[in-house]
Protein backbone atom coordinates (compact mmCIF):
# COMPACT_ATOMS: atom_id res chain seq x y z
CA UNK A 1 0.00 0.00 0.00
CA UNK A 2 1.29 3.45 -0.88
CA UNK A 3 2.41 5.36 2.26
CA UNK A 4 0.49 8.58 1.60
CA UNK A 5 -2.68 6.63 0.90
CA UNK A 6 -2.28 4.59 4.09
CA UNK A 7 -1.71 7.72 6.18
CA UNK A 8 -4.80 9.43 4.78
CA UNK A 9 -7.11 6.40 4.85
CA UNK A 10 -6.23 4.87 8.23
CA UNK A 11 -8.92 5.40 10.88
CA UNK A 12 -9.48 4.29 14.44
CA UNK A 13 -11.74 1.24 14.33
CA UNK A 14 -13.81 0.66 17.45
CA UNK A 15 -16.04 -2.28 16.48
CA UNK A 16 -14.85 -5.63 15.20
CA UNK A 17 -16.22 -8.86 13.76
CA UNK A 18 -15.70 -12.05 15.71
CA UNK A 19 -12.87 -13.27 13.49
CA UNK A 20 -9.38 -14.17 14.61
CA UNK A 21 -6.20 -12.41 13.56
CA UNK A 22 -3.48 -14.87 12.57
CA UNK A 23 -0.29 -15.12 14.60
CA UNK A 24 1.81 -14.35 11.52
CA UNK A 25 -0.16 -11.12 11.03
CA UNK A 26 0.43 -10.11 14.64
CA UNK A 27 4.15 -10.74 14.17
CA UNK A 28 4.09 -8.57 11.04
CA UNK A 29 2.44 -5.75 13.05
CA UNK A 30 5.02 -6.01 15.83
CA UNK A 31 7.83 -6.12 13.28
CA UNK A 32 6.58 -2.84 11.76
CA UNK A 33 6.71 -1.29 15.22
CA UNK A 34 10.23 -2.50 15.79
CA UNK A 35 11.40 -0.61 12.72
CA UNK A 36 10.40 2.79 14.12
CA UNK A 37 13.15 5.36 14.61
CA UNK A 38 14.61 5.86 18.08
CA UNK A 39 17.40 7.98 19.51
CA UNK A 40 20.74 6.15 19.49
CA UNK A 41 18.75 3.24 17.99
CA UNK A 42 17.96 2.14 21.55
CA UNK A 43 14.53 0.74 20.55
CA UNK A 44 13.04 1.40 24.01
CA UNK A 45 9.78 -0.52 23.51
CA UNK A 46 8.47 -3.88 24.62
CA UNK A 47 5.24 -5.58 23.53
CA UNK A 48 2.67 -7.81 25.19
CA UNK A 49 -0.05 -9.41 23.04
CA UNK A 50 -3.22 -10.45 24.83
CA UNK A 51 -5.80 -12.91 23.61
CA UNK A 52 -9.37 -13.58 24.73
CA UNK A 53 -9.43 -14.25 28.50
CA UNK A 54 -6.66 -11.89 29.53
CA UNK A 55 -7.74 -9.27 26.98
CA UNK A 56 -11.30 -9.24 28.25
CA UNK A 57 -10.19 -8.77 31.86
CA UNK A 58 -8.23 -5.70 30.75
CA UNK A 59 -11.48 -4.11 29.50
CA UNK A 60 -12.55 -3.25 33.07
CA UNK A 61 -9.78 -0.65 33.30
CA UNK A 62 -11.18 1.68 30.65
CA UNK A 63 -14.50 3.23 29.73
CA UNK A 64 -13.76 1.94 26.22
CA UNK A 65 -13.87 -1.67 27.38
CA UNK A 66 -16.17 -2.73 24.55
CA UNK A 67 -13.45 -1.84 22.03
CA UNK A 68 -11.13 -4.25 23.84
CA UNK A 69 -13.76 -6.97 24.26
CA UNK A 70 -14.80 -6.92 20.59
CA UNK A 71 -11.24 -6.96 19.23
CA UNK A 72 -9.42 -10.17 18.29
CA UNK A 73 -6.15 -9.16 19.97
CA UNK A 74 -4.81 -6.37 22.09
CA UNK A 75 -1.21 -5.18 21.89
CA UNK A 76 0.24 -3.38 24.89
CA UNK A 77 3.24 -1.18 24.19
CA UNK A 78 5.63 -0.33 27.00
CA UNK A 79 8.53 2.05 27.41
CA UNK A 80 11.40 -0.02 28.77
CA UNK A 81 12.99 2.32 31.31
CA UNK A 82 16.11 0.11 31.40
CA UNK A 83 16.64 0.73 27.67
CA UNK A 84 15.83 4.44 27.93
CA UNK A 85 18.50 7.11 27.63
CA UNK A 86 16.28 10.21 27.44
CA UNK A 87 12.71 9.96 28.71
CA UNK A 88 11.02 12.47 26.38
CA UNK A 89 12.86 11.29 23.27
CA UNK A 90 12.05 7.71 24.10
CA UNK A 91 8.36 8.51 24.58
CA UNK A 92 8.38 10.01 21.09
CA UNK A 93 10.05 6.85 19.78
CA UNK A 94 7.29 4.73 21.35
CA UNK A 95 4.75 6.97 19.60
CA UNK A 96 6.51 6.38 16.28
CA UNK A 97 6.47 2.64 17.01
CA UNK A 98 2.71 2.75 17.62
CA UNK A 99 2.12 4.72 14.42
CA UNK A 100 4.09 2.15 12.43
CA UNK A 101 1.93 -0.61 13.90
CA UNK A 102 -1.31 1.27 13.15
CA UNK A 103 -0.23 1.74 9.53
CA UNK A 104 0.71 -1.94 9.24
CA UNK A 105 -2.65 -2.94 10.74
CA UNK A 106 -4.36 -0.83 8.07
CA UNK A 107 -2.20 -2.27 5.28
CA UNK A 108 -3.27 -5.77 6.42
CA UNK A 109 -6.89 -4.67 5.85
CA UNK A 110 -7.54 -4.87 9.58
CA UNK A 111 -8.78 -2.26 12.01
CA UNK A 112 -6.90 -0.87 14.96
CA UNK A 113 -7.57 1.61 17.72
CA UNK A 114 -4.96 3.29 19.90
CA UNK A 115 -6.47 3.49 23.38
CA UNK A 116 -4.95 6.15 25.62
CA UNK A 117 -7.60 6.65 28.30
CA UNK A 118 -6.60 3.36 29.90
CA UNK A 119 -3.31 5.00 30.94
CA UNK A 120 -5.30 6.70 33.71
CA UNK A 121 -5.35 3.24 35.32
CA UNK A 122 -1.77 2.32 34.43
CA UNK A 123 -0.83 1.14 37.93
CA UNK A 124 -3.88 -1.13 38.17
CA UNK A 125 -3.14 -2.62 34.73
CA UNK A 126 0.48 -3.24 35.77
CA UNK A 127 -0.67 -5.00 38.95
CA UNK A 128 -3.31 -7.09 37.13
CA UNK A 129 -0.85 -8.30 34.49
CA UNK A 130 2.15 -8.48 36.86
CA UNK A 131 4.24 -6.18 34.68
CA UNK A 132 7.86 -5.67 35.83
CA UNK A 133 8.57 -2.24 37.33
CA UNK A 134 10.99 -1.13 34.61
CA UNK A 135 8.25 -1.34 31.97
CA UNK A 136 5.84 1.60 31.69
CA UNK A 137 2.59 1.13 29.79
CA UNK A 138 2.30 3.78 27.05
CA UNK A 139 -0.30 2.45 24.61
CA UNK A 140 -2.95 -0.20 24.15
CA UNK A 141 -3.87 -1.10 20.57
CA UNK A 142 -7.03 -3.08 19.81
CA UNK A 143 -6.75 -5.11 16.58
CA UNK A 144 -9.36 -7.00 14.60
CA UNK A 145 -11.42 -7.35 11.47
CA UNK A 146 -13.47 -4.13 11.15
CA UNK A 147 -17.11 -4.59 12.07
CA UNK A 148 -18.67 -1.46 10.69
CA UNK A 149 -18.24 1.81 8.91
CA UNK A 150 -15.66 4.38 9.88
CA UNK A 151 -15.94 8.12 10.05
CA UNK A 152 -14.37 10.33 7.42
CA UNK A 153 -11.11 11.93 8.47
CA UNK A 154 -11.23 15.64 9.18
CA UNK A 155 -8.09 17.71 9.65
CA UNK A 156 -7.36 21.36 10.25
CA UNK A 157 -6.14 23.31 7.24
CA UNK A 158 -2.35 23.23 6.96
CA UNK A 159 -2.18 27.02 7.11
CA UNK A 160 -3.82 26.96 10.56
CA UNK A 161 -0.92 24.90 11.90
CA UNK A 162 1.92 27.24 10.95
CA UNK A 163 3.69 29.22 13.66
CA UNK A 164 5.10 32.59 12.69
CA UNK A 165 4.77 34.34 9.36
Amino acid sequence: MEVEKAIRERRSVRTYRSQEVKEETVRRILDAGRWAPSGLNNQPWKFLVLEKACKDSLAEYTKYGEVIRSSARVILVFLDREESYHYEKDLLAVGACVQNMLLEIHSCRLGGCWLGEILNRREAVHAKLEIPGHLQLEAVIAVGVPGGGTQAGVRKELGALWIGK
